[in-house]
């Protein structure tokens, strides 16, 4: 049988943010120049705020002004008025109000919100792949037909697995001496008793000749999953709890799974040790070793594994004694089992594991690990090494691009197999995402803005500045999803998502910036600039929506801003209705405007207007011609124009 050892652990992993550019401050020169003046987005939202008004996407955004700019307990206010509108945001927000209330020292509050960012974002690790990978079997499906895969040659009709290759032989693991004994069985007492084997390899791939090692590395009890180093001088291996004769058990007196250590000398291997994180009471088993060979992996349940078996590192000092084993984390581990680790001579961890979603029983994944020892994103590298059964074992030659695995896949010789593949094709997808920045109402390039990338957890990863033509670019992998925050002084931060798909020729992702100083003066359409929407009266109404009244408000803190501006409020309709019952509505429309700022304080003789009824429409939508809702309304619209300054 296999001895096929599984398992998991918690991870959490922080957030972290970038820094949102600063306020400009105009000066007066700038105020003055040519009759024109700037007004300054994240003002007016407060100054709108502090007369009562509420809006959830005003709040975020003052909450995340001062959020990016780390000035956290001036978030609190702002976070604290988006709650209490609506308490059901994005689980970005709840991390967000959480490190803000700890800057203001509420942690009762501050841990209340993190309790809630989980119970959004769940704690069960094989919960949130799933949750995550609702399409795991479209992407497994893309991942799959890069590998041509045989029988390796050597199979007999009991257990042969794990396997590795060394001075031109496979050395692999084999039942084949012990006809009788039980095989099928996933428990640690792993009951079918192995040997170690090697069979030569050919030039041409073939294998043949397989012998059984020598007996000072075999005994009577399971030896797998050999691993040797680049000078041939010393092997790790899995053996059953038995050295010198003596078989150690736990308390359940069963004997479990340890990894031992072998020196080559004069021909033969001999000084057979175990290694000393082992314990009587739990199993280590299936080694790998780094690329450098300054690590040692392995699977295991020792206490601190959350799951069946997890994955393990442990440093090889240069005196050959060993560091404290670590835990590789929820990166690679789960609830479930992850097991038969190896590490390729670019640096990819692959391992087998029935945590994720897969095709069934152990499938085979892949992770890169990066220079910081973490790991970049794991994939199955898709049938047909993997199928419903289980995978495992997975060797490769990282510049043939020639290996081995095993499996107990139908159509095999044995319980479990080996098979030899070529792949002709590898996992890694990568693009260049690219954009271009622009100035949201002059659609010009905005140069010299900083253009950061995160991942799908807010991490940054890189940043660049767009060039003098507003492009950027950067390398990302498929499938995966980034966030791409744009900052530039005088402009408000845009934070935008994009899921790289891998079937696009192309990644792209343009972005615009909405001027967070907006220049305004004679003619300036103060609807536009404050983006205020085209409907604040329902259909064939003439009276202020009670909601409506907080875009009003905006050109409202303009006009006591700069008390000498005048504006014009011009309103139009859409083409139903007869033009005589159109221009009347618009008219009353247009005075209900007028009045509403004559109450809040303007004078009559600073606003002026009238209606226009549909007699200037934007679009096509005059009488009789078909049009869509959302195409009326374009045409449902008031203007607010400034006609002096002075």
């Amino acid at each position: 049988m296999k001895v096929k050892i599984l398992i998991y652990t918690a991870f959490l992993s922080s957030v972290s943010f970038g820094v949102m550019a600063q306020k400009a401050i105009l000066s007066k020169a700038e105020k003055q120049y040519d009759q024109y003046a700037y007004i300054d987005a994240i003002a007016i939202y407060e100054k709108v705020a502090e007369n009562g008004y509420k809006d959830e996407k005003m709040f975020q955004r003052l909450g995340n002004a001062y959020y990016f700019n780390a000035e956290l307990t001036k978030a609190v206010k702002w976070y604290d008025a988006l709650f209490a509108l609506n308490d059901q945001q994005e689980p970005e927000y709840y991390y967000r109000y959480a490190q803000a209330l700890k800057s203001a020292g509420d942690y009762t509050k501050s841990d209340k919100m993190l309790d809630l960012f989980n119970e959004k974002v769940k704690t069960d690790t094989r919960g949130v792949l799933f949750e995550n990978n609702k399409n795991y079997l479209e992407q497994i499906q893309a991942n799959s037909g890069r590998f041509e895969i045989l029988d390796a040659g050597i199979n007999s009709k009991q257990s042969d697995y794990g396997s590795t290759v060394f001075n031109n032989k496979l050395v692999f693991a084999s039942a084949r001496d012990t006809g009788s004994v039980a095989r099928k069985t996933f428990k640690w007492t792993n009951r079918s008793f192995t040997n170690l084997y090697t069979a030569d390899l050919n030039a041409d791939g073939n294998l043949q000749n397989p012998t059984r090692l020598e007996k000072k590395i075999n005994s009577k009890f399971n030896e797998s999953t050999p691993i040797f180093t680049k000078d041939g001088k010393t092997m790790y291996f899995t053996r059953n709890n038995f050295l010198r004769g003596k078989k150690g058990k736990d308390d359940k007196r069963i004997t479990l799974l340890k990894l031992y250590k072998a020196d080559f000398v004069d021909d033969t291997w001999t000084n057979v040790v175990e290694l000393p994180f082992n314990s009587d009471q739990f199993s280590v088993a299936h080694p790998a070793l780094s690329a450098d060979e300054k690590k040692l992996y392995f699977a295991s349940d020792m206490p601190g594994t959350l799951g069946q078996s997890d994955l393990y590192s442990v440093t090889i000092n240069t005196d050959g004694t060993f560091g404290k084993p670590e835990n590789l984390g929820s990166q690679i581990n789960t609830e479930g089992r992850e097991t038969f680790p190896f590490i390729s001579g670019d640096n990819e961890l692959y391992f087998a594991s029935d945590g994720r979603p897969g095709l069934g029983g152990l499938d085979i994944f892949v992770a890169k690990i990066k220079e910081d020892a973490s790991f970049d994103r794991v994939q199955n590298i898709g049938e047909p090494v993997n199928t419903k059964f289980d995978d495992f074992a997975f060797i490769i030659d990282h510049t043939t691009r020639k290996g081995f695995f095993s499996s107990n896949k139908q159509g095999g010789i044995g319980n479990d197999d080996i098979y030899k593949f070529t792949e002709t094709k590898k996992l890694d997808c990568e693009k260049k995402l690219s954009g271009t920045i622009v100035d949201a109402d002059t659609n010009q390039a905005v140069s010299d803005a900083k253009v950061i990338l995160l991942d799908d957890k807010f991490q940054q990863i890189t940043e660049v500045t767009s060039g003098a033509d507003g492009t950027y670019n950067f390398d990302v992998k498929c499938s995966k999803t980034y966030h791409i925050r744009v900052a530039k002084q005088d402009y408000e931060t845009n934070e935008s998502p994009i899921t790289i798909n891998p079937s696009d020729d192309k990644a792209k992702l343009d972005v615009k910036l909405e001027k967070q100083i907006k220049q305004i003066g004679v003619g300036t359409d103060l609807a536009k600039t404050l983006d205020i929407p085209i409907i604040y009266f329902d259909l064939d109404k003439s009276f202020i929506r009670k909601e409506a009244a907080f875009d009003l408000e905006k050109v409202l803190a303009v006009m006591k801003q700069y008390p000498n501006m005048k504006i014009d409020v011009r309103s139009h309709t859409d083409s139903r209705q007869t033009q005589k019952y159109n221009m009347a509505l618009s008219n009353k429309r247009a005075k209900a405007t007028i009045q509403w700022f004559i109450q809040n304080g303007i004078s009559a003789s600073r606003i002026t207007g009238k209606g226009y009824g549909e007699s200037q429409l934007v679009n096509k939508c005059a009488d009789n011609v078909p049009c869509t809702e959302e195409e009326h309304q374009l045409n449902r619209r008031s203007e607010f124009v400034i006609v002096s300054m002075q």
